[in-house]
């Protein structure tokens, strides 16, 4: 059976958080993985109110397009965040996504134990941000219970990172990020092949 792998986008535009993260998708699935790709342009998720009702019915009550992501986090071995740098760290909508995840972990604890996470960022200056917007997906899973995976020493020390100048143009030419984008998922390829998820 394939390892499932999940790609969330946290922009709302189709520019160039989501074209790596499509890419990374694709790198994935032919080195063999099954990849599911959830985005959250043209979405509405609203942003967590922290009023405990998931703790006391076991689901959010924000009824709104999270509800759409909820059932990926079932059957998934992997998973990769992809945000833009706004004002130096994450994108508010995938701050949301983050937040509202209390109401799956209100359902079930581990839904993302044992798990293998990855994080990309993408800003339109080279450092704009990026490596704290990486810390701030890090940390989401470390609190999660899932497996943080950087691209090691040498030029992705905590994750992909991309200077993308604003635009789709830009990001694709940008070789340093595409070498850090490598780094990291062959060392997250590593973690999914050789730690088995229970």
């Amino acid at each position: 059976m394939k390892k499932v792998i999940l790609g969330i986008c946290g922009s709302p535009r189709k520019q160039a958080t989501e074209y790596v993260l499509t890419e990374a998708l694709n790198t994935l699935e032919e080195k063999g993985y099954e990849t599911e790709l959830f985005t959250v342009r043209g979405k509405n998720i609203s942003p967590c109110r922290n009023c405990d009702y998931c703790l006391r019915e076991k689901e959010c009550i924000l009824k709104d397009d999270m509800y759409e992501l909820y059932p990926n986090f079932q059957d998934i071995d992997g998973i990769i965040m992809a945000t833009p740098i706004y004002n130096g760290g994450v994108s508010a909508q995938i701050k949301a996504v983050m937040d509202r995840t209390r109401a799956a972990a209100a359902a079930n604890m581990d839904f993302l134990k044992h798990k293998v996470g990855m994080a990309i960022a993408v800003g339109g200056d080279r450092v704009g941000g990026q490596e704290l917007a990486i810390q701030q997906i890090m940390t989401f899973y470390i609190l999660n219970g899932t497996i943080p995976v950087s691209g090691g020493p040498f030029g992705s020390n905590l994750g992909a990172n991309f200077w993308s100048q604003d635009t789709l143009k830009g990001v694709k030419a940008d070789e340093e990020g595409f070498r850090s984008l490598k780094k990291t998922l062959n060392r997250f390829h590593e973690f999914m092949e050789t730690y088995q998820r229970k």
